[in-house]
This record gives C-alpha cells, structure tokens and sequence, in this order.
C-alpha cells in the first residue's frame, strides 16, 4: 500500500521518514516552495495559492478557490484517502505564523483516525498521531524522552499506559484538562493503549544532525 507524503506551507525542520518509490506525494499550496528547497518531485500540488505567486503551472497542479470548507492540506488529505493511502506524513504542518493551521493539521489526524487511516504530523523533535481503539507501541529514542496525550474530545477511555513514568491503567483522558502532559519513558518501550474517543499523542524524537 503506498504511503502518501503531504508537504504544507508552515516551519519545516527536516524529513524524518523519506518517500520511497512508489508513494504518493502531495505539496499542499506553499509546500510547493518546501519541495523546491528539498528536490522533492510532488506527484500532485493541489491548493488556492493565496500563500505564494505561482509561476505558471507545475505538472499534476489543481488550483482550488480560495473561498472554501477545506484547508488545502486537508485536500491533500482527501486526495491521499481517495487514492488508497493508510499511512500519512505530514511535514511543514506545525510552527510558521499561524496556530489556527497547526489546531486544523492536528484535526487532520483526527479525520484520518476516523477514516481508517494513521497520519504523522512532524513538529521539532517531536512527532503527533491520533489513535482510537487501538494500541501504539513506542521505542525508546530519547533517554528521558517525552509522550504527551491529550483527548481530542470529551473524554478518552479506557486508556492504559505501560513503560512511562506516570502509568495508567482504564483511566480517562478529558478535553478540559491537560492530565496527560508531559510523560516520560522509563523502559525502552511505550505501549498506550486508548478504547473509546480519539486519543493525540506525541513523543519526543531525537535531534536531526
């Protein structure tokens, strides 16, 4: 099953898993000027281009109105889905100027939960996925290294976690208070395993050289 690589127009702070022949690659709107930067070939550059000038008009672009419910990433997401993808990364989707950009890609983790698939959104040594009946087994990469968890809507239950240093077992999780930050592992595996709403974890990866 190809994976699909979606390259977004926010901080972009290095590729921690590379596209391989075969996968899919999307540059949502600007991301185009981070695959340019990189000499990363999209297979397809989908968006409104309200974020940069776009010089004539690159091989597999889909220009879209700027007036519309999507964020150019999300099409990037649907178009992932629509062509059989289950594993998503997401690059250049944190930091830059706007928070509401970085709350809408963790939203996009969400959707792909709920949709059948797993997305990576990749921040500064630090990496978030969405997960929901279901269990995520973590390596050790940083000693000490963090995991947060917070619930991405009304409560998160049961959780259950193995090899942090606060552990759980069929607790919850609420929207309202951030119980679940800043965890740290004290074995060389993780395992969090979330029943009922829809669980955002992130952990701390190791700096890129």
């Amino acid at each position: 099953m190809p994976r699909c690589f979606i390259y977004a127009a926010g901080t972009f702070y290095g590729l921690r898993e590379r596209p391989r022949p075969g996968d899919l690659q999307i540059a949502a709107d600007a991301g185009l000027l981070l695959c340019q930067q990189e000499g990363l070939r999209p297979d397809l550059v989908i968006g409104d281009f309200d974020s940069m000038e776009l010089e004539g008009t690159p091989e597999g672009c889909v220009r879209v109105p700027v007036e519309k419910d999507d964020t150019d990433t999300m099409l990037a997401i649907r178009e992932g889905l629509k062509r059989g993808c289950t594993e998503f990364h997401l690059y250049g989707g944190t930091g830059g100027a706007r928070l509401d950009h970085t709350l809408a890609n963790l939203q996009g983790l969400a959707f792909l939960c709920r949709h059948g698939a797993r997305g990576y959104l990749y921040d500064r040594d630090f990496v978030y996925t969405v997960i929901e009946n279901d269990t995520l087994i973590l390596p050790r990469q940083v000693d000490w290294g963090l995991v947060s968890l917070f619930s991405m809507e009304g409560k998160a239950e049961p959780i259950t976690l193995e090899g942090l240093q606060y552990p759980l077992t069929g607790g919850t999780l609420t929207a309202d208070f951030p119980l679940g930050v800043s965890n740290h592992f004290v074995s060389d595996t993780a395992r969090i395993t979330a029943g009922n709403g829809l669980l955002l974890a992130g952990w701390q990866l190791p700096p890129l050289s």
